[in-house]
C-alpha cells in the first residue's frame, strides 16, 4: 500500500487497539512474518489478522512484502518510533492534566474542611 501522511492522532489510535499492538510485538519479536504464521500465535483468524495488518499498513506503521504467494510483514520502525513518541507526549499532556485536577480538588478540600471548622467555632 501506497504511504500517506497521517496525523498523530490517527497513528496513535490505530497502535493503541490490543490485537494491533499483540501484532506489533509479534513482528518487532520476529522481523517479520505472514499473517498465517501471526495468526498462529493469537487466538484470532489469519483474516482477522489480514484485517488489522491492513490498519496498521495504512498508518504506516507496518509495510507488507510479496514473497511468492505471501506477503510478509515487517514494522516500519520509523513511523513506530515517531507513534511511540506520539503516545509519550499525550501521556505528559494527561500527566499535566491531572496534576491541575488534583491541585483543584486538593484546594477545594482544603476550603471545604476551613469553613466547617469555622461552622464549628
Amino acid at each position: 500500500m501506497a504511504r500517506r501522511t497521517v496525523d498523530a492522532e490517527t497513528l496513535v489510535a490505530a497502535m493503541t487497539e490490543p490485537t494491533r499492538r499483540q501484532l506489533l510485538d509479534l513482528l518487532l519479536e520476529r522481523g517479520e512474518s505472514t499473517p498465517s504464521a501471526l495468526a498462529d500465535a493469537l487466538p484470532i483468524t489469519r483474516q482477522a489478522v489480514s484485517k488489522h495488518l491492513v490498519v496498521l499498513d495504512r498508518v504506516g506503521l507496518v509495510e507488507g512484502r510479496r514473497s511468492g504467494r505471501e506477503t510478509r510483514y515487517r514494522v516500519d520502525l520509523a513511523q513506530f518510533d515517531r507513534a511511540t513518541r506520539s503516545l509519550g507526549e499525550l501521556a505528559a499532556a494527561w500527566d499535566r492534566r491531572l496534576d491541575r485536577l488534583k491541585r483543584v480538588a486538593e484546594a477545594v478540600h482544603a476550603e471545604q474542611q476551613r469553613s466547617g471548622e469555622q461552622r464549628r467555632s
